[in-house]
């Protein structure tokens, strides 16, 4: 197989028209189109159209990713939901920008291709798996930015060697929730190859996700204890359409309070976090080790035992397994052959068990007696080692 691009684009807050459909239709004679949904597969060639552009103009939601390791994820959402000023302190470069276009920020996610890593032709996404990111960023969940700046320390730790630069680069802060992703932000994650350990390392300083169910007499008194003067900037905000609707920012307010996140808590440098992982990988090493080890152990002990089970039946009927090995011989095919010298093994070890060495040399050298004319038989009795009368 050779190269191998996929794009694909998603309308979630409003169709296409006629003649928005008009103009993406002359980018591609290939594409899948309807008034929500665009998808194209490349096995040669490039798309003609301008992504960015498609976003910024037409879409919520765009998908791209290459098999030699190129993966972009762009989401459009009402700046009246999410300023970009506050996916701002998670930007990094070549992971996570940021911008605003028409009313709309725009959160583009990006990882490049590993050098000297080898293509990937098996792994496949689709909107579907992300495009709910959306809504939890609209009200209020930023785990989606931490993650993707996560992504970007993981690369400049390939990258870089400046531990000066390490030691000065704060975190941002830091959402509820790590410890337990959503789906939508597992994929992303996934997705910006998030180091595993530098994710465990960052949910330390992460509360608790708040419950998914809200408690609707906690949230009224939550309510009811707002400056009244800022409820009632609210209230005409919302009814003259000069700010954002509150309720989205009003819940993430809530459930930050909820979970006890502290705005102002200790904001660990890019240096610790990535000490900090190194150790975790090490003792997770170390315990998959011991973990892979003792069940290593466990699988002898338990094929030791049934072996040990096996070959006590096969003392007890010793004759049925001679009897199956005349049947195997006497059927004259390798595959038989060899199942027949396998029993006879067995038969070996069991006679042996048994103290009755003796008669298993005497029985096998009456088979090479009865079957001499069968040379391909012969050769493998020679290989297991079996006496000659």
């Amino acid at each position: 197989m050779g190269e191998y691009q996929y794009y694909e684009f998603l309308a979630v807050d409003r169709p296409l028209t006629e003649q928005e459909l008009e103009q993406v239709r002359a980018l591609s004679t290939r594409a899948e189109i309807t008034r929500t949904s665009f998808t194209n597969e490349y096995h040669w060639g490039d798309f003609r159209g301008d992504t960015t552009k498609m976003v910024e103009r037409l879409y919520d939601a765009h998908l791209y990713y290459a098999n030699w390791g190129s993966r972009r994820l762009v989401l459009r959402l009402p700046a009246r939901l999410l300023p970009a000023k506050a996916a701002s302190p998670y930007c990094v470069e070549g992971t996570l920008s940021a911008w605003t276009r028409s009313g709309h920020t725009l959160l583009d996610f990006s990882r490049e291709a590993d050098d000297g890593g080898e293509w990937d032709f098996d792994t496949s996404f689709t909107l579907a798996e992300f495009v709910g990111l959306r809504a939890e960023l609209a009200a209020g969940d930023l785990r989606a930015l931490y993650l993707a700046w996560l992504a970007g320390l993981t690369v400049w730790e390939l990258m870089e060697d400046d531990e000066d630069a390490y030691a000065g680069e704060l975190e941002p802060p830091v959402p509820a929730g790590l410890a337990a992703l959503t789906a939508p932000q597992q994929a992303l994650a996934d997705f910006l190859h998030v180091d595993r350990d530098l994710l465990a390392v960052a949910a330390r300083s992460s509360a608790p996700a708040a419950p998914a169910a809200l408690d609707k007499s906690a949230l009224a008194a939550w309510i009811a204890a707002l400056p009244a003067a800022e409820k009632d900037a609210l209230l005409l905000g919302a009814a003259l359409g000069t700010a954002p609707p509150p309720g989205p920012r009003l819940l993430a307010r809530y459930r930050a309070s909820a979970s006890g996140i502290h705005p102002g808590g200790e904001r660990r440098t890019a240096a610790r976090l990535l000490d900090e992982a190194y150790l975790h990988r090490t003792e997770r090493r170390k315990r998959e080790k011991q973990a892979a080890a003792e069940a290593e152990r466990a699988r002898t002990l338990r094929a030791a035992r049934a072996r040990e089970e096996y070959l006590d039946r096969l003392v007890r009927d010793t004759e049925q397994a001679w009897r199956d090995v005349d049947r195997l011989i006497g059927q004259r095919k390798a595959s038989a052959y060899d199942e027949a010298v396998t029993l006879l093994r067995d038969l070996r070890e069991a006679h042996a068990r048994a103290g009755t060495g003796a008669g298993f040399d005497r029985r096998v050298g009456e088979l090479r007696e009865a079957h001499r004319g069968k040379p391909a038989l012969m050769r493998r009795f020679d290989d297991a080692g079996f006496p000659t009368p």
